[in-house]
């Protein structure tokens, strides 16, 4: 029953909060698009990641491989995703720092916010997020738990809505998928999602009078949907380069 709270107040806490300013999945399937684009974007990452490798594995990434590749890898599998997934949400993050933080108060390679933080020390028994690989633990156990908030979203839409969440706070993208049926669209799809985010700011008040009785999203305007589609991008962009060159 603590367990369940735990998760329970996590999953409450994180409606508004959030963390930060494909060939073989990264949740251990294989899956494809269904976009008639995606071998040719497959095929630029490849083009890129192999013409510049060096600037790939750049120096402070092969610290921070030596120095926690292995617990990386170990939490990763833990919890079921791909180990260059996360490594990749570290560079976008923190670009490798541990001791990195945000003008809103995030901190360590995961970039986990002061509230976030304090709710997964007690779901993973943690005194706090202080420690490097006790902050990388709790990122992917964070993850995983918005991933679990997906089911019924097939790959590699899920994961996307899942770093999207992961940035922005699951409630906004709630909102999002709440808006994108309203206009007849897949609110499983991150597409749909992506067009969504920006028709969440104050400015399209007038459409939120007609899909909210409080007559704005639930989780309140959201200005920042620049931001969080160009993390979900950056990330994806840097987990295909490191599927090229890393195993």
């Amino acid at each position: 029953m603590v367990i369940k709270h735990h998760i329970f107040v996590l999953v409450s806490l994180t409606m508004i909060v959030g963390c930060t300013p494909m060939g073989e999945s990264i949740v251990r399937k294989t899956g494809t698009s269904g976009n008639a684009e995606e071998p040719a974007r497959v095929a630029s990452v490849q083009g890129r990641a192999e013409a510049n490798r060096d600037a790939v594995l750049d120096p402070s990434m092969q610290v921070f491989i030596r120095e926690h590749g292995a617990s990386i890898r170990s939490y990763a599998d833990r919890y079921g995703f791909d180990w260059r997934l996360i490594l990749a949400m570290v560079r976008q993050e923190s670009r490798f720092t541990s001791d990195a933080q945000s003008h809103k108060g995030a901190s360590g390679f995961m970039q986990i916010m002061p509230l976030t933080g304090e709710q997964l020390a007690k779901s993973l028994e943690m005194e706090d997020m202080s420690q490097p690989d006790d902050n990388l633990r709790a990122g992917v156990y964070y993850l995983k738990t918005l991933y679990n908030l997906f089911e019924g979203v097939e790959e590699p839409d899920r994961i996307k809505l899942t770093l999207a969440a992961y940035n922005a706070g699951i409630g906004r993208i709630y909102d999002a998928q709440e808006l994108a049926a309203y206009l007849h669209d897949n609110p499983g799809r991150w597409q749909a999602i992506r067009d969504a985010l920006p028709l969440l700011s104050k400015r399209f008040y007038t459409l939120h009078r007609n899909v909210w009785e409080q007559e704005k999203p639930k989780a309140g305007w959201f200005g920042n949907a620049k931001e969080t589609i160009a993390y979900v991008e950056k990330v994806i962009n840097h987990y295909d380069e490191y599927r090229l060159v890393l195993n």
